[in-house]
This record gives C-alpha cells, structure tokens and sequence, in this order.
C-alpha cells in the first residue's frame, strides 16, 4: 500500500514540531524565532506522510526570483524521494506564483542535497566562501540557481 502524502502550510502550532525535526536534522538548525519571523514573511510548508510530519520547506520570492531558504526531511525518512517530492512542490509554488527562477545555497560537504538539487535541475553557479558555521569552524556554500517553468 502507498503512504499518504500531505503538503499544507505551515501554522505557528506547526513550530514546536518543526524546530525538533531541524535539531535531530541539522547541526546548525534554524530557531524557533526564525520560523516565527519566516511565517510572516515566506512560503513555509509542512510534509506529512500517514498524517506524520517528516518534512518542511521554506521559500522566498523577490519580484520573479524564489529563493530555497530551509527544506528538511526527518532523518529516519531520507532516502525514500520524499525531498524530491517536496523540493518539486515548493518549486511549482514559487513558478504559480510568477517566479522564473530560483536560487539556493548548499554546503559544500553536504553530498546528498546537492545531488537532490542537481537531480531536479539545478546548476551550481558560485560559492560563498566560510557562509556556513560548523563546529569547528566555517565551511563554503555552493550557490545553485534552477530556471522554473510554469505548466
């Protein structure tokens, strides 16, 4: 049998939920005071599976320009296309709403998400060097842009 797949927005009793994924997640997960700030300015949605939350995206626009702020899947639930699944959503949110393309950044040292985006047609086309914190340190960012198209 095929899991269920939900995709809504994100409300603000979403973020006790959201934070706790992004800090099993990310080594550097964002605050709950940067959800808060993002639900009054971004696109912030919420990925269910069986009615479970196991993932979440964010995304910018500035005039035709999306920008890929956050997108997390619970660890237990990477590998299974479900970061795809949400990455091809947010991406069709952002061309609906007029963008033409968008741009994220990217650790360097993170192999599977600079796959995911390349597999989705992302190109990297700069660096930002020592953007994001690491334990010990700094490490590059890879910036990738991707033209979207509207259906």
């Amino acid at each position: 049998m095929k899991n269920k797949i939900e995709l809504r927005l994100m409300q603000p009793d979403d973020l006790a939920d959201v934070v706790a994924l992004e800090q099993k997640a990310f080594t550097h997960p964002w605050s709950l005071q940067l959800y808060i700030d993002a639900l009054q300015s971004y696109e912030c949605w919420m990925m269910f599976v069986d009615g479970q939350h196991v993932g979440h995206g964010v995304i910018s626009q500035v005039l035709d320009e999306a920008h890929l702020l956050n997108i997390a899947i619970a660890i237990e639930h990477q590998g299974q296309g479900l970061g795809l699944h949400l990455l091809e959503h947010l991406m069709q949110r952002a061309s609906e709403r007029g963008c033409v393309e968008c741009f994220l950044e990217v650790r360097a040292s993170n192999s599977p998400a600079y796959r995911l985006y390349e597999r989705y047609g992302f190109n990297e086309i700069g660096r930002r060097r020592n953007y994001y914190p690491t334990i010990d340190g700094h490490e590059d960012a890879l910036v990738m842009a991707c033209t979207l198209f509207a259906d």
